[in-house]
């Protein structure tokens, strides 16, 4: 069995466990992405929403909520609005990134334009409040919306950080921890409060899904720079070419010599890049451990992320979420 094989099964166990819930969010998903009025709506939406994601995000929210007793409906409500948030992220993240591939697909702003995507995203966003608001729990809605906050702030924190060479990693961990880690913390967070569980039980998944959150984005981050476009859904080298500072290269500058240096300056902060500095950056990161560093801070925070765990119920879910954490930093070998 290849590694991306035995990887998958994770999480596609834990689709499996969830499917009778999954079907009810997805039910709700394209019931709530209608509109009367304005049929670019769901095509833009359905475009995105049905592009075949592992809806991975919501299922957290699921599995929280389940792992802690819940036998309500309102985590079907709550996943439901953890995957708009997402969506809608996606629209405007595709925009500012000015991307011309999603999930392996064509992303909305290239299908149609920028406008459509920017729009139907907002729709998104206030799709996701009025779900929210129906749970009736003013801390669910706190939550949501400091994370949907916490998401843009994460954005803007990027758009000044991400080509200025004095990025550290402790401001690179704002940026991730904002843009990708908040919506994992919050999904995982609201299950175990829609539940009703103590507090300590609450914080271990806010914990877990904010350990879990920031693996997986270090991780995406590892694959632009040595995965296939299959694993990743963007093209390798997306993030060199938008000349984004991520974790591997922000460790290569700060072991670079001068020469170096003035390398990751001319292609990162002038965006003056040339034929072959894509593979030049992959020698110079080779060449200073960078790759290897990096995904051994994945695997710390997987680590972290599992050992949260610990507080909560023991049964299959626990260990489908313990296997989902392994799962994410098995992505890249």
């Amino acid at each position: 069995m290849s590694l991306d094989q035995a990887a998958q099964k994770p999480i596609e166990r834990l689709s499996a466990v969830l499917a009778p819930d999954m079907e009810a969010v997805n039910a709700l998903i394209r019931r709530r992405m209608a509109s009367e009025h304005a049929p670019r709506i769901p095509e833009v939406t359905a475009h995105l929403v049905e592009a075949g994601g592992k809806r991975l995000r919501p299922m957290l929210t699921l599995a929280a909520a389940r792992l802690c007793g819940y036998e309500g409906d309102h985590h079907v409500r709550l996943a439901a609005t953890v995957e708009f948030i997402h969506t809608a992220t996606l629209l405007h993240d595709d925009v500012v990134d000015e991307s011309a591939q999603r999930r392996g697909r064509p992303t909305a702003n290239l299908l149609w334009d920028n406008k459509s995507s920017v729009l139907v995203g907002d729709y998104l966003f206030a799709r996701s409040f009025q779900l929210m608001v129906e749970t009736g729990s003013l801390r669910v809605l706190d939550i949501l919306a400091n994370a949907s906050a916490t998401i843009a702030e994460g954005e803007v924190l990027q758009l000044s950080a991400a080509q200025d060479l004095r990025t550290d990693e402790g401001i690179y961990l704002k940026v991730i921890r904002g843009k990708t880690a908040a919506l994992f913390s919050a999904a995982t967070e609201v299950g175990g409060v829609i539940a009703g569980v103590a507090e300590d039980k609450v914080q271990a998944l806010h914990t877990y899904g904010d350990s879990l959150g920031i693996a997986f984005q270090i991780v995406d981050d590892l694959l632009d720079y040595g995965g296939t476009s299959a694993v990743i859904g963007k093209n390798t080298g997306d993030d060199f070419r938008e000349r984004k500072l991520t974790l591997p290269v922000i460790k290569a500058v700060a072991k670079a010599t001068p020469a170096e240096r003035e390398f990751w300056r001319r292609v990162i902060e002038k965006g003056d890049q040339r034929e072959g500095d894509l593979e030049h950056a992959m020698a110079l990161m080779a060449r200073h451990g960078t790759m290897d560093a990096t995904r051994e801070e994945a695997l710390a925070w997987a680590q972290k992320a599992k050992a949260a765990l610990s507080t909560l119920p023991h049964c299959e879910l626990r260990d489908l979420l313990a296997d989902l954490a392994d799962y994410v930093v098995a992505r890249v070998n």
